[in-house]
């Protein structure tokens, strides 16, 4: 009889443990992370490279066409046609490879990004271990907690322990 109490005493402590929680506010960690901001500025100056070239190209296009449009007065009109036609052909494709370029970059700063929130992720998962909490919820645009009180908001904590590590790797 003592044993039974006692293995029931024991499950019923283990069974009461304290269930800890937490709260970040998803956002902010995201745009207060180093590496999220050295990404997204790495991609806005390729962008911005991207679209000088392009600039570059539609100006060097819109100059070949009025030198051939130029040049027509003194064609028979249909070598002027078959010229601005091949212009077109040649304006098309560039813009084409223009576009998948473009995608492509687009593509890679996605999976940039989506590589980011696997790293906060798991990096609220091992601050949360360390830490003894159950639970660390986001908050936000989106999320499921309406409100957290702000003793339980651990961001700033996560935030600096997230921008920690990228210094040191």
């Amino acid at each position: 009889m003592k044993r039974v109490f006692f293995v029931a005493l024991v499950a019923l402590t283990m069974g009461c443990q304290e269930t800890k929680i937490a709260y970040v506010n998803y956002p902010e960690l995201l745009e207060g992370y180093q590496r999220k901001i050295d990404v997204e500025t790495k991609y806005q100056l390729e962008a911005e490279t991207f679209a000088r070239r392009r600039d570059s190209i539609s100006q060097a296009f819109q100059l070949l066409a009025q030198d051939i449009q130029t040049k027509s007065r003194s064609m028979s009109q249909q070598k002027a046609q078959e010229e601005m036609n091949a212009l077109q052909q040649r304006a098309n494709l560039v813009g084409q490879q223009l576009q998948q370029e473009e995608a492509a970059m687009q593509r890679k700063g996605q999976v940039k990004v989506d590589s980011i929130r696997i790293v906060v992720e798991a990096e609220v998962a091992e601050y949360a271990k360390s830490k003894g909490y159950t639970y660390i919820l986001a908050s936000g645009e989106g999320s499921s907690v309406i409100y957290g009180a702000e003793a339980q908001n651990v961001t700033e904590e996560v935030l600096k322990v997230l921008n920690d590590s990228y210094k040191n790797n």
